[in-house]
């Protein structure tokens, strides 16, 4: 630190406490950092809550940027309740163990914890080191005693790695995502040796980068090696009077199976247990607060009513809490082997201050300084102080203002060049100081990025630093950077089999509807009395008749998706009423492609604006973007931005899960049609949402000319009327609002795109009116879970579609619970949340008895700070609700649906939801995406009559929810949708039974090839198979074995993938894949992508079959094939002992082909002359 704000204080030593005073706001922070620096000493600094340790985390980060030296930890809580039935999520586990590890090492930094978590027992500091390694380049290791190490190190073996704690062995290769790792990591081993060592992707499972070391820290706090049970059945019989074959718990430990929960009995599985305080460093410091002692207590009083509830199960005993949490006396007593601070506000004279070890910090609370923007002369408060001189021993004034964004800083950065003042743009606090310093007593008044919300004054230096909440009256909400990506194939839901499971309905082009059992290994002839092992898929038909299809041939399988699996109607074996249905299918699926195609060519027919694009500008737009793109943000954007650059109106959706980067993409699309002087529109459907995207667009645009603007109900007639003026006169360039923007008196000047967010809040008649609007302008649609209709077109191909499945980093995905309703179940929800200082929301959508429902949340838990909102409150009212429960007012805001669009609050991580029942999927999982926004485990409740009652329909919406808890859920909750709905609300219900008996994957394959032969002007002819491709035999294993990757499930995955890819480089890129994520290929699976690459060609040439074994074969032509006749004809002349004709179309060859790679070969080389259509060159 370059400027010293605060008198030296002398650092206390071991069992010393001292105390300090004057210290608001971020300058305690300050204090610590110029005390810690002094001595490079590390302190552990103890808060009150999550909400304390975030504003401490935030401040010492700005104001130790610049110190490379410095570290900064946060030992995150367990987020979940003492006694509870949960464990935590793994990611949390991970970033406590990171914690752990590391902190025994450090010197020089700060580590942050809330005093509840401090009282926690933890696992003891051997366990961890012992049970932690060190893997590098080059270095010799056992692989074997590795995989034990895991395996006593909690890590659970796995076919397929994607979490943390999991491991795989797939040959050579060791896949592992440790503890504390942002990655997982891909370990290749040249005999003994470390060859590779590289991180991966875990959706994709491809490599990303080389590395040269890892770290492997114990899978969890709780490990169940052999020792650890062993020490638990002892404890069990110590402790407990209980019959342990009644109890799971003791009968999933001693099985190895680590039991939900299992951290409230944690200390039976050591012979003693540490805390947080038995890992910190030697000559450590401890920063508290006065009021640590009563939190504590307040907090062991909860733990131990929580323990008389939770007691009285016999099947699950509980250890005391004194077994799991010091006491207060005990955690002091461990607190004095170390030297401490503690704040205070007592003031004594300075003599007394020093003999009692309390020393004056000097800092001093900022003046009120809040602006009302809504008030003449806002800002004359802040000129006043701006320009007036300290009133303490500082000559001159210097003020540094610390907003929660670059866009905040331009906004702010003109309001003060509006009262005569030019401040400085500071990326860091030692920008500032040196300014200051540089200064020759000249006033410095500067701007910075820091996302805080309290500063103070320090009169001495006459630096004054100022929060943006102290301005404003805004709480910022702490963003996480986006350093993970994941990638998702927009079709993977519905065509690569990824949800198929055995019992599933599945569709054969050839023969109908059956059920997967699953893959099995046959025998078959290889021709020459050889015996080869191949794969297939068995398929169960009507009366029990089973259908074994080659791998090689899953381009004719698809996954049924048309109704209630149960009751798919599933076809006899050789009986016509599969091609029936299809035949009806086909009559159908003519008028419906004629239907689509018209909306497609009337859309493609209008002109559209082709967006000129300026790279430096644009490249300098997207610089300044504060989040890393993921994958699928990149490609999203770079098809909008490839759709807007040509000359035909773009018509495209972007589904994407709550809070994955929606905005962005619409944000970079605005830019775009702003910098070309077109206007922009963004309609939303609520009042809130536009409020959010208002702010949001101000921001991300703030230091651009652009002029954005918003219309909503929260504006007066006359307000509104000002804007509506505005746009049309062209001075508002991107307007944002909800359906008062299709009204029929709104015009622009030059509207150039629309933007649509949440596109199924939308009824009928404003999609009219958009569609007018809409005319000959780009349209970007956005949604989180398309609606059936959308969501077909979009497959059809006739809306473009980009799908953003990648979650932001450390977001985790929302529990989801489907219960009755009962009070002891709501309690512990409200708890669970309220305990770890968080929100709730509470949705009870009949605002008749919403005022009820309220107070019985209130009788239920006196202290919890219950505020009610809804869409029938004036609307100044509703927005001081929100206003409220944004800043933490409120903690439970019992509401109607109006927060399922325009709530982004991060500190709410738990819905309880009434009624589930009566909602819609799209909508539970918009509600439901109301919390999860931040890095913290969100909960959702869906609470619901008797479950024996519920309509089916109802019973599989709310099954499919609780079931679709993975992070981009969205778009595969859509298709869930089109199977609970049924086909009839997709293009309406003359087309329900149609689709229903042939599934919708193979309706929507026919509709595609439908409106692709119309598009090209050419017939229909859909009784032709689908996906031709030759069928070829060689008689030589073409398979995955089971040794080379063991999981059926990927198994079939993967041939799904290779059966289905349409080019070389598809092929090439699923072998590089393969290598990387399992190994070398085998010989049969190299045969697999030789027998793949001669079918395409098979393709491209018109070849229907090949048969070739030891002693020759026969080639058959499709009856309209490619191949020249004069090529065939040529072979037959050139060479008539080896080629014959039999019959039209069938070419037959005698040829002895003993060894594999040579009759792979020949084949080969057979297909490329029958491709020469120079019958001059032909000959063999």
């Amino acid at each position: 630190m370059s400027l010293e704000l605060l008198p030296a204080s002398v650092a206390p030593s071991v069992g010393q406490i001292h105390a300090w005073h004057s210290l608001p706001g971020a300058s305690a922070a300050v204090a610590l950092l110029a005390s810690l620096e002094q001595e490079k000493r590390f302190a552990l600094v103890i808060t009150k809550d999550a909400y304390d340790s975030q504003e401490w985390y935030e401040a010492l980060r700005f104001f130790a940027a610049d110190n490379s030296e410095f570290s900064l930890r946060v030992f995150p809580d367990r987020e979940v309740l003492p006694y509870d039935y949960f464990s935590p999520h793994p990611d949390i586990i991970s970033d406590r163990l990171k914690t752990l590890y590391h902190l025994q090492n450090e010197s020089y930094g700060v580590c942050l914890v809330t005093a509840s978590t401090l009282l926690a027992r933890v696992c003891p500091r051997s366990y961890v080191n012992r049970d932690s390694l060190v893997i590098e380049i080059d270095q010799k290791i056992d692989a074997r005693q590795i995989k034990i190490q895991l395996d006593n190190a909690g890590y659970q073996h796995r076919d397929s790695v994607y979490e943390h704690g999991e491991y795989a062995v797939r040959g050579s290769l060791l896949d592992i995502f440790p503890m504390g790792s942002e990655l997982p990591y891909r370990i290749e081993l040249f005999d003994d040796e470390v060859s590779s060592l590289r991180t991966f992707d875990a959706d994709t499972q491809r490599s990303l980068d080389k590395i040269k070391r890892i770290e492997i820290l114990p899978a969890a706090e709780v490990c169940l090696d052999k020792e650890a049970i062993n020490h638990f059945r002892d404890q069990w019989h110590n402790e407990f009077k209980h019959n342990p074959l009644v109890c799971p718990i003791y009968e999933d430990v001693l099985a190895g199976i680590p039991y939900a929960g299992i951290e409230s009995y944690l200390p039976m599985f050591y012979a003693s247990t540490d805390t947080l305080l038995d890992y910190l460093p030697e000559n450590s410091l401890l920063f508290s607060y006065p009021e640590f002692e009563k939190t504590a207590t307040d907090f062991l009083n909860n733990v131990n009513d929580r323990y008389e509830q939770q007691a009285i199960d016999p099947t699950r005993p509980l250890l005391s809490p004194d077994s799991l949490y010091l006491k207060v006396d005990e955690c002091f007593s461990k607190m004095s082997a170390f030297a401490r601070i503690t704040t205070t506000a007592k003031v004594l004279d300075k003599k007394q201050n020093t003999a009692r070890g309390l020393f004056s910090c000097g800092a001093a609370t900022n003046p009120q300084l809040l602006i009302d923007d809504h008030a003449e002369n806002a800002l004359t408060r802040l000129q006043a102080f701006l320009t007036s001189s300290p009133k303490h021993s500082a000559d001159t004034r210097h003020v540094l203002f610390c907003v929660e964004s670059l866009g905040r800083r331009e906004i702010f950065s003109d309001k003060l060049k509006a009262i005569g003042i030019n401040a400085l743009s500071c990326d860091t606090w030692h920008e500032f100081t040196t300014a200051v310093e540089q200064s020759d007593g000249t006033p410095q008044t500067g701007i910075a990025v820091a996302a805080f919300n309290r500063g103070a004054s320090f009169p001495d230096s006459g630096i004054s630093v100022i929060a943006e909440p102290e301005l404003f009256g805004v709480t910022i909400k702490p963003k996480v950077r986006s350093n993970k990506e994941r990638n998702m194939l927009a079709d993977a839901a519905i065509h690569n089999l990824i949800e198929l499971n055995v019992g599933s309905p599945i569709v054969h082009l050839d023969h109908g509807v059956g059920r997967y059992l699953g893959l099995e290994h046959m025998p078959i002839d290889g021709g020459a009395g050889k015996i080869i092992d191949a794969e297939f898929l068995t398929l169960e038909y009507a009366g029990g008749d089973r259908l074994y299809v080659p791998v090689t041939s899953l381009h004719m399988i698809s996954r049924y998706m048309g109704g209630d699996e149960s009751t798919a109607p599933l076809n006899k074996l050789g009986s016509e009423n599969w091609g029936n249905a299809k035949r009806k299918a086909i009559a159908n699926i003519h008028d419906v492609a004629a239907e689509l195609l018209d909306i497609y060519a009337r859309r493609k027919s209008m002109e559209g604006f082709p967006f000129a694009l300026t790279e430096n500008d644009y490249d300098q737009f997207c610089d300044k973007f504060p989040f890393e793109e993921t994958i699928d943000q990149k490609t999203a954007i770079e098809a909008v931005i490839f759709d807007m650059q040509k000359d035909t109106a773009m018509d495209r959706l972007v589904c994407g899960d709550v809070g994955f980067g929606k905005t962005e993409v619409a944000m970079r699309a605005a830019f775009l049609a702003a910098s070309n002087s077109k206007q922009v529109m963004v309609l939303v459907p609520t009042t809130l949402l536009a409020q959010q995207h208002f702010q949001n667009f101000q921001d991300r645009f703030a230091d651009l000319p652009i002029a954005i603007d918003t219309l909503s109900r929260f504006k007066t007639s006359k307000e509104q009327t000002k804007v509506m003026a505005s746009f049309k006169s062209g001075a508002t360039d991107i307007l944002i609002g909800t359906h008062k923007l299709i009204q029929k008196d709104m015009e622009a000047k030059d509207l150039g795109l629309v933007i649509v967010d949440e596109e199924h809040r939308f009824g009928v008649r404003q999609k009219e009116q958009l569609k007018n609007l809409c005319a000959n302008v780009d349209l970007l649609t956005m949604t989180a879970t398309p609606i059936p209709r959308t969501l077909n077109m979009a497959m059809a191909g006739l809306r473009d579609l980009s799908i953003i499945a990648t979650p932001p980093a450390k977001r985790l995905s929302v529990k989801t619970f489907v219960h009755e309703k009962q009070n002891g179940l709501l309690k512990e929800a409200l708890l669970r949340e309220l305990l770890r200082g968080g929100q709730v929301f509470y949705l009870h959508n009949d605002v008749s008895s919403i005022e009820r429902a309220a107070q019985e949340l209130r009788d239920l838990l006196p202290d919890a700070r219950v505020v009610v909102g809804h869409g029938q409150m004036p609307e100044r009212q509703l927005e001081q609700v929100m206003s409220d429960f944004y800043h933490r007012r409120f903690n439970i805001l019992v509401c109607s649906t109006i927060i399922e669009t325009g709530i982004d609050i991060p500190n709410a991580n738990t819905i309880i939801i009434e009624r589930a029942d009566k909602f819609g999927l799209a909508q539970l999982h918009q509600l439901r995406g109301r919390v999860g926004r931040s890095h913290h485990q969100a909960y959702a409740y869906l609470f619901v009559p008797s479950r024996k009652h519920l309509s089916r329909d109802a019973a599989k919406r709310l099954e499919a929810i609780e079931e679709a808890q993975d992070l981009g859920a969205g778009f595969m909750l859509a298709t869930h949708d089109l199977e609970i709905r049924g086909a009839g609300q997709l293009l309406g219900d003359e087309q329900s039974g149609q689709m229903q008996s042939v599934g919708y994957t193979l309706y929507l394959d026919m509709l595609e090839r439908a409106v692709t032969a119309l598009k090209n002007g050419e017939s229909i002819d859909l009784a032709a198979p689908l996906n031709i491709l030759g069928e070829i035999n060689l008689h030589l294993p073409a398979l995955i074995p089971d040794d080379y990757l063991p999981d059926v499930h990927n198994r079939l995955i993967l041939y799904k993938r290779i059966t289905s890819a349409d080019s070389r480089e598809k092929l090439r890129d699923l072998q590089v894949e393969m290598i990387d994520r399992f190994g070398l290929l085998t010989d049969e699976i190299k045969n697999l992508f030789i027998i793949m690459e001669i079918k395409l060609r098979c393709l491209s040439f018109g070849i229907a079959k090949i048969d070739a074994g030891e002693n020759g074969g026969y080639i058959d032509f499709t009856s309209n094939t490619a191949v020249n006749p004069m090529t065939i004809v040529g072979l037959v002349q050139n060479d008539y002992e080896t080629f014959k004709l039999s019959g039209a179309t069938r070419l037959t060859f005698s040829q002895f082909l003993p060894e594999s790679q040579q009759r792979i070969q020949w084949i080969s080389e057979l297909v490329d002359q029958l491709g020469n259509t120079n019958a001059d060159n032909a000959s063999t």
